[in-house]
């Protein structure tokens, strides 16, 4: 090391690198924390919980949870089976404790093309004990069958999802030791990169329980995507280290590589922290759940970067030292002679692809549901879901959450309704048959009901009396109760009370069917009617997401606006849908233009120039809008949200590809002709963009190609698909740009100096002052003294003189740089 003083910056890495047992220490103890810790976060598996707190979906879902109860479903399907058969499995099924209903008949609902379809309900929610048991058994009931079964109850989604994300971590490991060992300059970096990443990958998932409740995608996504975002950062300052050592001994050389890998680091990871940022500002909750994980395992990585690997670098120098070997990345300068003959082909033709990437891109078919996303794979529940949905189709299910109390406008309403066709059909409590074609809400005199359930006639009156007082009609008791109307389900529920509470006896037969009426008015009205409210569930023709389906939820509000004063709320995927596709124009404009001005502004800092940075941003937007004009072309629908995360990610990882080889060449032009000094930024660049490029793109095929879940999947492609072509832009496109646009970087600089004039002289000559350039070979130097050969340089000199003139007889030249 130097003998002068060491700067703040070598200061602070003596420390880390002299205390780094201490660190280890801190480290060992931070992972066994994190062990544990891993268990207290909480995941989100509903990804409408992150809908803006003002939208219909996220207000309706608020009030269905609160108010109602849902029962797990299961919809079984069995194939070449015989109508007769089918319908004694399913009056076996129906006998399982915990079934409380199956639904199966002889329409084309339930029985078609020798398939059958039975529809189970149970008697508690997907979650519940009795529900799952319920659901073994059936399980085992129908598997010596031909059988589809589509159902939530006892599918972990999350738990599977984990499985998957476990190959493709594995996959992705191998993956990057594959590539490392092929772009390293010695094997002994590679367990030092590993042990690093690892470090910050246990920090990050450890700490997840600080955000509160994280999303499904946050958690399966965020360790690969740190892995293939963050390693740059080490491999810098592994090859920081290895050129130090070139020179110092192992501490000096990791204290001076560490000194200035900090700054060039930390400056690299701006990018991509402000292109993530951007994801926080969305209206939509997903892109700030993910851009907090994501930052953080960003920032936990740099920790360990500057703070662990040191100590692992000095623990494995020996190592490292005796396992270097030759370098297997070969030279491109054939790649960068090409690039220099075509700049006046390929970038015309590139602004005509830019234009059509552009229109393309915004005609890319977006969808914002689920239900209809394709992965490459599918599960075994997406399989016997598909199979369903191929032989009897799907339901478009609604739910329409209204003031409970009018059973009139709950009737008039449901009928309405019922008259579009649009809507296959409605349930409700006001159309839901009770007894003898009479509906739950139908409002019957005494001896209507005496009639009804066989009952005496002046015990009716006495039950019909004692429900007034009871509901303080006190004017029914004294003017009569031959007109009294009681709606039947308020008139059952009450005459079940009184029996419960001793007050009536009834004869057994009576008994057992009010019994049996009570079952099912219970469970009718936990799912179909609150104090608050009343749910009403419509089927509709149409399918989850299109115009016409966005533009008949604002008709079923028009004509529940007939019978409501308050408000209503329909709840369902075609909502959920809705309010997703409203959102997604907003927060499109909110990601492109901020994720774009965070980069311009540090890539403005870094460069100082405002027409770099402009050049820069257009090859990898230029690169987005290419990566989403596939879709497009394939004729194939994208989930929005793989656009609004993988064009953020683009924006502020892909972006770092482009600054490597700018960087380069704006150090290397000031040596040598910028023909050749892009040449070589290009030969130099490509073992880090090589490196980089191919561990986020293989990241992304592999999350595209081995995850079941549509919505991980689609942000996977995307993501692979992107960082190809980024890669593709900046190898081949950007050089061509920087060589043309050169004039526009010297002009938009900032406080650009005054260039010394360029002269031009030969022979023996004495200098004093400052010399850059060729001087039979290259000097920038302070230089005093006399030099023989040619000079072809800009000198900032105090004195210049010709001692001896050249051979040719040509005296010194002296002229200004065009």
């Amino acid at each position: 090391m130097s003998e002068t003083k060491p700067t703040v910056m070598e200061q602070i890495a003596a420390f880390i690198v002299d205390k780094r047992n201490l660190l280890f220490l801190m480290y060992i103890l931070a992972i066994v924390f994190c062990f544990f810790s891993m268990r207290w976060v909480d995941v989100e598996n509903d990804i409408t919980a992150y809908l803006s707190e003002d939208t219909e979906t996220r207000q309706g879902l608020t009030v269905m949870d609160k108010e109602f109860v849902t029962f797990g479903t299961a919809n079984i399907m069995i194939s070449n089976i015989s109508y007769e058969h089918a319908q004694v499995i399913a009056d076996e099924l129906k006998e399982i404790q915990g079934v409380t209903k199956v639904e199966f008949d002889h329409t084309i609902d339930h029985y078609k093309d020798a398939s059958a379809l039975l529809s189970l309900t149970f008697e508690g929610e997907e979650d519940d004990p009795i529900s799952m048991t319920a659901m073994n058994e059936v399980r085992d009931r129908v598997s010596s069958y031909d059988t589809s079964i589509s159902t939530s109850i006892g599918v972990n989604l999350a738990d599977q999802l984990a499985r998957e994300m476990q190959i493709i971590i594995v996959i992705a490991a191998f993956i990057i030791i594959v590539v490392l060992l092929f772009t390293s300059k010695t094997y002994g970096e590679i367990p030092v990169l590993i042990i690093t990443f690892i470090v910050a990958a246990v920090l990050n998932m450890g700490t997840n329980f600080l955000l509160g409740k994280i999303s499904f995608i946050s958690n399966s996504v965020a360790v690969v995507l740190q892995l293939a975002l963050a390693i740059d950062y080490a491999i810098i300052l592994c090859h920081r280290f290895s050129e130090e050592h070139e020179q110092l001994p192992t501490r000096e050389a990791c204290i001076i590589a560490l000194s200035k890998a900090i700054p060039e680091i930390s400056s690299s990871s701006l990018t991509t922290i402000s292109g993530l940022g951007a994801l926080i500002f969305m209206h939509f909750k997903i892109g700030e759940d993910l851009a907090f994980v994501l930052i953080k395992s960003i920032l936990l990585s740099l920790l360990s970067v500057f703070t662990l690997m040191p100590g692992l670098l000095m623990l494995f120098s020996k190592i490292i030292d005796k396992t270097s070997h030759k370098n297997f990345v070969p030279s491109i300068n054939i790649v960068g002679k090409f690039v220099v003959k075509t700049r006046y082909i390929i970038p015309p033709i590139f602004l005509v692809i830019l234009v059509l990437a552009f229109i393309f891109a915004n005609k890319c078919p977006y969808v914002y549901g689920t239900t209809d996303l394709r992965a490459a794979r599918r599960n075994d529940t997406q399989i016997a879901a598909d199979r369903i949905k191929e032989s009897f189709g799907t339901d478009n299910l609604v739910a329409l959450i209204v003031p409970s109390g009018d059973y009139e406008a709950e009737g008039k309403l449901l009928n309405k309704l019922e008259s579009y066709a649009q809507v296959k059909s409605t349930l409700g409590l006001a159309n839901t048959e009770a007894i003898d074609g009479y509906m739950l809400t139908a409002s019957l005199t005494p001896r209507q009901f005496a009639e009804l359930i066989d009952l005496d006639y002046e015990a009716a009156k006495l039950l019909y009396s004692a429900y007034a007082v009871h509901d303080e009609a006190f004017g029914k008791v004294v003017n009569g109760l031959s007109e009294y109307g009681v709606p039947l389900i308020d008139m059952f529920m009450f005459l079940y009370d009184q029996v419960d509470k001793g007050y009536i006896t009834l004869e057994d037969e009576l008994m057992d069917t009010l019994e049996d009426l009570n079952n099912q008015l219970t469970d009718a009205k936990l799912q179909l009617m609150s104090e608050q409210y009343s749910r009403m569930l419509i089927y509709l023709n149409l399918p989850e997401e299109s115009d016409e389906t966005f533009a008949f939820l604002e008709t079923i509000h028009d004509e529940a606006a007939q019978y409501y004063e308050e408000a209503v709320y329909i709840v369902g995927n075609s909502t959920s849908n809705y309010d997703l596709s409203s959102t997604f124009g907003m927060d499109n404009i909110i990601i492109s233009i901020l994720s774009a001005l965070f980069v311009i502004g540090i890539l403005m800092f870094t460069f100082k120039s405002a027409g770099l940075p402009v050049l820069l941003i257009l090859v990898i937007q230029a690169s987005i809008w290419m990566n989403f004009s596939f879709p497009y072309l394939q004729n194939t629908s994208l989930f929005f949200l793989g656009y609004l995360v993988v064009s953020s990610i683009q924006m502020g990882a892909n972006i770092d590809y482009a600054i490597v080889i700018t960087s380069r060449y704006m150090v290397l032009k000031k040596s040598m002709p910028i023909k050749e000094a892009i040449i070589e930024a290009l030969n130099q660049s490509f073992p880090t963009i090589i490196t980089s490029g191919a561990i986020l793109a293989s990241a992304g095929i592999l999350i595209g190609q081995i995850t079941t879940d549509g919505t991980i999947a689609s942000i996977g492609v995307c993501l692979g698909r992107g960082t190809i072509i980024s890669m593709v832009l900046v190898m081949f496109v950007l050089p061509q740009i920087l060589v043309l646009g050169d004039s526009i970087i010297k002009r938009t600089a900032f406080a650009e100096r005054k260039q010394a004039p360029l002269q031009k002289a030969s022979g023996k000559l004495y200098v004093s002052g400052r010399v850059k350039g060729y001087v039979s070979g290259i000097v920038d130097a302070d230089i005093s003294g006399v030099i023989t050969g040619e000079v072809h340089a800009m000198v900032d000199s105090k004195e210049i003189r010709q001692e001896e003139p050249a051979n040719d007889g040509k005296e010194f030249e002296c002229y200004e740089k065009n």
